[in-house]
């Protein structure tokens, strides 16, 4: 177990407090909650980049290559 110490402003303090939300199982909760929001963000971020990259082959020459495979693998059996 890690022990952490914040700080804060009094009155944001004083309303965490009283909201409960001071608590270590409180805590716990909003710590899984931003990092899980933050890791779909992370994705969502990664899928607009991706949506801006190129592809290095067309369609008609990815076909071609998974025709290519799939014939060299019928001439082994």
């Amino acid at each position: 177990m890690t022990n952490i110490t914040v700080s804060l402003p009094d009155e944001l303090a004083q309303e965490a407090q009283s909201a409960g939300l001071l608590r270590p199982d409180a805590i716990e909760r909003l710590l899984r909650e931003a990092m899980k929001k933050r890791q779909i963000d992370q994705l969502f971020t990664t899928m607009d980049k991706l949506v801006q990259v190129k592809p290095a082959l067309t369609e008609a020459e990815i076909d071609a290559e998974i025709a290519a495979a799939r014939a060299d693998r019928a001439r082994r059996r």
